[in-house]
Order: C-alpha cells, then structure tokens, then sequence
C-alpha cells in the first residue's frame, strides 16, 4: 500500500479547468441520479472548520475533506482531501485548497455554460480573494471573455487578480472597479465570491437580462444576493438539502416568502431536463458539496494512482 500526496503545483499541472467541468458536470448528473451517499458536510466553530464526504456507489470509491477557513490568513482555505477505493490499496492525498478552488470554479462553469446566454462575453467578479481566479477561468471555458471588471474594495488586490489573469485572457478588456453596483450594470454574468454578510447589489442594479453566481456565502449569517432577485429569477442551486440548512441568501429568501422551495431546482436536475428556456435573469446558488471534490479527486486518481 503506498499514498501519493499532492501540492497546489502537481493539481494544477495535473488537472484543466475544462477538465475540472466535465467531471463536476458528470457529477452533478449522477448526484441527481441517486449515485452520490453524501451526508450534509460537518461544520465546526461556525463553518471555521468543515469536514465534507462523498461515497459514489457505482465506482466503490469515496473522498473525505478535512479543511480550516481563515480568511485572514494567505491561503484562506487550508487541509486535505482524501481518496480511496474498495478495489485497490493505493491512496491519494491533495491540498484541499487547490481542490476546492478548482471545483467552485467548475461548478460555475458548468451552471453558466447552461444559463448564461450563449453569446454572454461581459463578466464581472465581485471579491478579488483566492476562488476569483478559477471562476473567472471557468466562465471564460465556457463563455469566452470580452470583457472582465474585477470588484473588490481593497484596489490592490483587483488589479493584482487583472495582472495574474491577464495572460489568460487575450483579447478580454480588464477593468477594476470598487462600486459593485455600477460593475453590474452592463454585465451579462456576474460571480460573487464574497464573504459579505448583506446584498452586494439591489435587483434593479442589473441589466435585464443576466446570469449572477454566488459562491461566496457558505453560512446562514452570509448573503451576497438580494430577496428580489432571487424572486424574480429563475434559481438554480447545487444540493437541496445543503443551500436549505447553509445558504443564507436561500434561507433569508424562504423565511420572508420572496420564494418558495418549489422555486429551487437542483444543477443535476436541470441538465438532465430538455427545456432550454432558464428566463432573462438566471442565479446559480452554490455552498459547496462533497461530490465535487469527489469529481476532481476522481480525475487525480485516475492521473497519480497506478
């Protein structure tokens, strides 16, 4: 028996982005399909400290995350993720870290490439923290970028996420910005990934027709969107029974009544449906399920384990 352990480097190498997506997108389907035992994650010390895991019944494998929250601390997200299998002794051990990022960013690319309009090229990102990077790569995999605005109220930190994705996006106009709600305005997607604890924006700040993600509030004291454009759209969220116990945006939006739970449709629900037809204003609420590590882990198995 041997374990073979991963760094932030050898994911990286290891593991595109467009790979990233097809598999969280094949994961999301067969979530849907009852393939996933995934318990709701364990969250310590107010979500400081989470512990998530996933078993897929038909591959006999399983993932376990152990990870600490600090965003004060440089990276914020710190621990494990754990693959293992019934077929074979072999083990595999990556930073959560590098994990996590990469697999938000390729839920997102998966809810936009569904949601968004085809032709949608106009992105702002509000919070320039360590998730902005891979949910500007996963927007830009699946809706090539005309145009990126980075928000953030630290200035230094948005121009310094526009230099790092500069290389990545030729052609793109990059744009910082400090006020979110004029970053909006002319946006045909927007990603929250935040921290914030009240709306980032007013619904009557977007345009018409528009597709927002929020990744960023991941407890029931967090909210990063509005009750009126949750009502007003239509709302597409990764796990029931995660959003309803963790989302704060979800939950806030249930107790006032701007939505109800018939409202929510499930990611792996709505790739499996036939209808096209997701309205002018789309929102893909995600808090982050264990399935998607089990995803990426499972494309890392498949690299590092003989």
């Amino acid at each position: 028996m041997k374990t073979i352990t991963l760094g932030e480097r050898e994911i990286r190498e290891a593991v595109t982005m467009r790979e990233a997506i097809d598999a969280v997108r094949r994961g999301f389907v067969d979530l849907a399909r009852g393939e996933f035992e995934m318990p709701t994650r364990t969250a310590l010390r107010d979500g400081r400290f989470l512990v998530m895991s996933a078993h897929h019944r038909s591959s006999a494998s399983a993932m376990i995350k152990t990870l600490s929250l600090n965003f004060e601390r440089n990276p914020a997200i710190a621990g494990t993720v754990v693959w293992s299998e019934t077929g074979r002794l072999d083990q595999l051990v990556a930073d959560a870290g590098a994990v996590t990022t990469l697999r938000t960013g390729a839920a997102v690319g998966v809810a936009t490439d569904l949601l968004a309009a085809p032709e949608a090229g106009r992105l702002t990102v509000i919070g320039a923290g360590g998730q902005a990077p891979d949910q500007v790569r996963a927007v830009h995999a699946v809706r090539p970028l005309r145009r990126l605005t980075v928000v953030d109220a630290d200035p230094r930190r948005a121009q310094a996420l526009v230099e790092t994705l500069e290389p990545e996006l030729a052609g793109a106009e990059l744009h910082t910005a400090a006020d979110a709600a004029s970053a909006v305005k002319e946006a045909e997607i927007v990603c929250c990934a935040t921290n914030a604890t009240s709306p980032l924006f007013t619904e009557s700040a977007l345009p018409a027709q528009v597709h927002v993600n929020a990744i960023g509030a991941y407890r029931p004291t967090m909210r990063e969107l509005p009750d009126e454009l949750l009502a007003n759209s239509t709302v597409v969220i990764d796990e029931l029974e995660a959003v309803l116990e963790e989302s704060g945006e979800i939950i806030h939006a249930l107790e006032t009544g701007a939505i109800a739970k018939n409202a929510l449709t499930e990611l792996g629900t709505a790739l499996t449906t036939t209808s096209a037809d997701h309205g002018k204003r789309t929102v893909f609420k995600t808090v982050g399920v264990a399935m998607q590590d089990w995803a990426v882990a499972h494309l890392l198995a498949g690299k590092f384990l003989p």
